[in-house]
């Protein structure tokens, strides 16, 4: 019998109580037949996952970090861009969120489908001797560390450069102009005069 005829059948008796005991009774017999006529695999039968592009338990030196901004393969995936600038964020919704997420990476693995510039790349490690990849999250008209809402970086790795670039400038590695205040003293003193000068 099928499942309109019924359905059609059970609705068109007067108690609806029992008919709806019956109904949920057939529907658990034809969903527990379905499942016992699945097949099954074992154990030896599952296929592999591979995460090994999401494993981010390794430890990634900085001496290799800095030869891979000037290699070949950095150069094939990002072109003459920089890091940030081809990454676009995964959002719901018109307007993007006001932070992006905390972090990319729980438990040594990537959590997300679409993860920040520095996640997604392992080679990219954060650390005040890479120059070449801090001086990318720094204005060059400014000076100043570019906001995680142009770039789009996590909390986690925008916390990690800030610390690594005011470590970095403070060592002398990365140069800043510390803006000069030109005073007018006329407006304290008065004008000078020519025994005063």
């Amino acid at each position: 019998m099928s499942v309109f005829r019924l359905t059609k059948f059970l609705f068109s008796n007067t108690n609806i109580a029992q008919n709806a005991a019956i109904l949920n009774h057939n529907r658990y017999l034809s969903v527990s037949v379905t499942r016992f006529c699945a097949k099954t695999p074992s154990g030896e039968d599952k296929p592999e996952v591979d995460r090994s592009d999401k494993d981010r338990t390794r430890i990634i030196p900085v001496e290799t970090s800095i030869k891979y901004l000037d290699s070949e393969a950095y150069k094939s995936t990002y072109g003459d861009q920089l890091v940030w600038q081809p990454y676009r964020r995964n959002h719901k919704g018109g307007f993007a969120p006001r932070r992006t997420r905390q972090t990319c990476i729980r438990k040594g693995f990537i959590s997300t489908g679409n993860p920040c510039p520095i996640c997604r790349d392992e080679y990219l490690v954060i650390d005040y001797r890479n120059l070449g990849l801090l001086n990318q999250f720094i204005s060059p008209q400014t000076g100043e560390i570019l906001s995680y809402s142009k770039t789009g970086v996590c909390q986690k790795r925008h916390n990690q450069l800030v610390i690594a670039i005011e470590k970095a400038m403070d060592y002398g590695l990365i140069s800043f102009n510390v803006p000069f205040k030109k005073y007018d003293y006329e407006k304290y003193y008065g004008k000078a005069t020519d025994s005063q000068a």
